[in-house]
């Protein structure tokens, strides 16, 4: 039975979220269950797959927490 757990910072997907929906939840769980059926022929109600929420201030990147990471590169890329 396999266990897999997945980490995704505690933010959304747009400026007005701070958490990743129930329906992408949904579409994780869905997708990693399918991975570990194609991959290792393991049934989709033998695998479990645990989602943890990580807040985004508890991520670090490049040696550096990952919002101040993802500012030096949006300020590295060309404007258009």
């Amino acid at each position: 039975m396999p266990v897999v757990t997945v980490q995704v910072t505690r933010e959304g997907t747009t400026p007005d979220r701070s958490s990743v929906t129930a329906e992408e939840k949904a579409r994780i769980i869905a997708g990693v269950s399918q991975v570990m059926l194609d991959v290792l022929n393991k049934p989709l109600e033998s695998t479990y797959v645990v989602i943890e929420e990580i807040d985004l201030e508890n991520w670090g990147w490049g040696g550096l927490p990952t919002a101040d990471y993802r500012r030096i590169l949006a300020d590295k890329r060309p404007a258009g």
